[in-house]
């Protein structure tokens, strides 16, 4: 018996089917069957079938004689469903890597819960993808099994059966069958979390959802909406023959009045000549279902349920129409106030940039307003040692006020004091450009400190590379670039490529990176605290694994590894730390199993620790792909790992200054196999790690010496004249000065 019955009802989906079987079929928990319904489909689909169930035998092909629709395809594969539990696949959608594995643990850790609820997200037709908009109710605290009466937020979820895993036998001792017609997920639905003793969350994006831009049938006017009706009747029976459930009945009123609500005032679904009866119909439930004495939910718009339940058609109509104009009167009052709103900030700057320049006031931001970090950091904390009279502000996003130190003075981007303190401030200090709107004045001083040492192609050179610099433009990213004054190098190797990079008049300051300061002198006691604070034990190899975002793909984020099985090859006693790049700290891709695998205890989700030096510091080793933090890891003099499984796709679509491979910091892996090897033998750090590390630091040994925060405050806030270590000047530059500036 299979652990898994996966039923995929199928009709004419030929373009999309040999997806959505190679995501069943190349999962890593292959105990199971795929039980495949041909409902009659007159394309190519059958035959797509077939060839699946030849090559692979826990394919189960099913040909029906007619076509009955999806509910009746299901039916019948659930009828022949072998297996533990029982899932529903829809064949224009796909599983992500590692789902089956992952619901098949959860079900090992909950004692085999009644269903198995689990996360999804929406893949556009154009390539965009969006986690689903509930899916914090999935990491929410509370029991690992509960019933619904507990956890009731579920029932408002999306009203689907692919996101969950039946036990068959509760499904089977249920009674449950799939209705005719439209809606039928919501029937199966609702009578299981109703009915379930047990029940458990996977908080992992698990099915990727597809939108189609055509071919959507409920997206496409017919009368098969009026099917609803037909759904809602069975649920109030199911109640009605259930006394236990009778909790449940001013929950169903108002959602199928929110529901027919929501079916009259999209376009797409009752045709306009059947509004009227479809009107009618749902008048005639909403009286004849209303529990005594109820009133419907504040959430149900009250104006739109009275004209729907006691008015005529017309009188709904005129209502609708009404509701239409007013919303577009609100939208064009908003571009109005839009307008206005232009025209008094253009009056405030105007205003503003009369005033004298501040020569006490620095402004900071680092990652496009994150909060106190990085380079722009080090230097704000230097200057307050350092420079106490120079008043340091800094920009900070709303999201992330609340992480700011105590003490730390800060605006909010495009608000009045922001554009106050960026008009008289002398200094500016950032790591990303500042606004298109920022006016350079005559007197203040823009300071560029970058994000490392260049791997990928920046500014530029990015002309070549159309994929990388999709949604930005090069030249208005230069005109920006042209305020800088200093660029801060760390070594000789930047210095080359940010002159060619970004063709602007700026005066390169050969400082080393300030937020590698604390790398070369930390504080005593640092690692161990953060150690401490991840868990980690000092007897444990902390392994930190810190990929690069792929800004080729929609999204940013391409999968870079089984990082179950690279932590089921890792001695006993190493914990993995998985970074994602802070960009993608909010993305839906971190839900395809990061969060579940920290979730489960089997690696540390660290995208959240704002601070990497301090992971740096905790860590016994980095692996990481085409990521500058291979430079700043290995002033630690400590091994590193290159995991470059798409070395060719990313040269191609970003391009890189030189060849990570060719000489690189430590060993190179090109597989999740060969990467679990390489650590599972302790190879990581052999006397090879040692002589490629050795040679790294050598080659690109620059001006970090513990003290670029001190040069930056001394050198430009404080105007002193502070040497900088010396190093072989770049093959270019021979016979240049090596004193601090070098003029671009």
């Amino acid at each position: 018996m299979p652990r898994f019955s996966i039923v995929v009802p199928v009709h004419n989906v030929q373009g999309y089917l040999r997806t959505c079987l190679e995501s069943v079929l190349d999962q890593s928990y292959g105990d199971f069957e795929v039980i495949v319904v041909d409902d009659r489909s007159p394309d190519g689909s059958a035959a797509i079938i077939d060839e699946f169930a030849a090559r692979d035998e826990r394919v189960v092909a099913v040909h029906l004689p007619v076509n009955g629709g999806i509910g009746p395809a299901r039916n019948h594969g659930a009828r022949l469903a072998r297996g533990e539990y029982l899932l529903f696949l829809d064949s224009d959608d796909s599983y992500t890597p590692g789902t089956l594995r992952a619901i098949a643990e959860r079900i090992d850790a909950t004692d085999r819960p009644d269903i198995v609820l689990f996360d999804y997200a929406r893949t556009h037709w154009y390539g965009a993808v969006k986690r689903n908009r509930d899916a914090e109710v999935f990491g929410a605290p509370g029991p690992e099994v509960f019933t619904v009466a507990e956890r009731p937020e579920l029932l408002d979820l999306f009203t689907v059966v692919w996101n969950k895993a039946y036990r068959l036998d509760f499904f089977r001792e249920g009674g449950f069958t799939f209705p005719t017609g439209f809606y039928e997920d919501a029937v199966i639905v609702y009578q299981t979390l109703w009915t379930a003793r047990t029940i458990t969350l996977v908080d992992r994006i698990c099915v990727s959802y597809r939108q189609r831009r055509q071919g959507n049938a409920m997206r496409t006017p017919s009368r098969e909406h009026f099917e609803v009706f037909a759904q809602y009747e069975r649920l109030f029976r199911f109640i009605g023959e259930r006394p236990e459930l009778e909790r449940w009945r001013g929950f169903l009123y108002d959602h199928m009045a929110d529901h027919y609500l929501f079916i009259l005032r999209q376009a797409d679904r009752v045709p306009p000549s059947s509004r009227p009866e479809f009107h009618r119909r749902a008048a005639r439930d909403l009286r004849a279902y209303r529990p005594a004495g109820h009133r419907p939910g504040a959430h149900i718009p009250r104006t739109s349920f009275t004209l729907l339940a006691r008015a005529p058609y017309t009188l709904y109509a005129l209502h609708r129409i009404a509701a239409v104009k007013r919303a577009g009167l609100r939208r064009r009052r908003l571009v109005w106030r839009r307008r206005l709103r232009r025209v008094l900030l253009a009056l405030h700057r105007r205003l503003v940039l009369r005033r004298a320049l501040d020569p006490n006031l620095a402004v900071y931001s680092a990652f496009s307003h994150r909060g106190v970090l990085g380079d722009p950091a080090a230097i704000h904390h230097k200057a307050r040692e350092l420079a106490p009279h120079i008043r340091s502000v800094w920009v900070v996003g709303k999201d992330h006020v609340a992480t700011l130190p105590a003490g730390v003075e800060h605006v909010l981007p495009g608000s009045r004091a922001y554009r106050r303190v960026t008009a008289r401030a002398t200094y500016l200090i950032n790591n990303v450009n500042w606004a298109n709107d920022l006016v350079k004045r005559k007197g203040a001083v823009h300071i560029h400190t970058h994000q490392g040492t260049p791997v990928k192609s920046m500014g530029a050179d990015l002309l070549k590379y159309p994929g990388a610099r999709r949604g930005f433009s090069v030249p208005k990213m230069l005109l920006r670039a042209d305020r800088w004054d200093y660029s801060l190098v760390a070594n000789p190797h930047s210095e080359l490529v940010w002159d060619r990079a970004y063709p602007c008049g700026f005066t390169s300051l050969r400082s080393g990176s300030p937020r590698n300061d604390c790398l070369i002198h930390p504080e005593e006691g640092r690692r161990e605290s953060v150690r401490q604070r991840l868990g980690v034990g000092d007897d444990s190899t902390l392994i930190l694994y810190a990929p690069t975002n792929r800004d080729h793909r929609q999204g940013g984020y391409a999968p870079t590894c089984d990082l179950e099985r690279l932590v089921a090859g890792l001695p006993g006693d190493h914990v993995l730390a998985v970074r994602l790049h802070p960009s993608l700290a909010q993305h839906h891709e971190r839900g395809l199993g990061l969060r579940d695998l920290a979730a489960r205890g089997l690696l540390l989700d660290v995208t959240d620790e704002p601070r990497v030096e301090d992971l740096l510091l905790a860590s016994d080793a980095l692996i990481t792909d085409y990521s500058s933090l291979m430079f700043d890891y290995a002033l630690l003099d400590r091994p590193i790992v290159l995991h470059t499984y798409d070395l060719d796709t990313y040269l191609a679509a970003r391009g890189t200054y030189f060849d990570v491979t060719e000489r690189p910091p430590g060993h190179v892996t090109r597989d999740e196999d060969e990467l679990a090897r390489l650590f599972a033998s302790g190879a990581w750090r052999d006397e090879e790690s040692t002589r490629l590390r050795t040679a790294f630091r050598s080659r690109f040994r620059g001006y970090d010496d513990g003290r670029a925060a001190e040069r930056v405050v001394r050198t430009l806030l404080l105007g002193e004249d502070l040497a900088v270590p010396m190093v072989p000047a770049p093959a270019s530059a021979s016979g240049a000065p090596s004193d601090a500036l070098t003029r671009s």
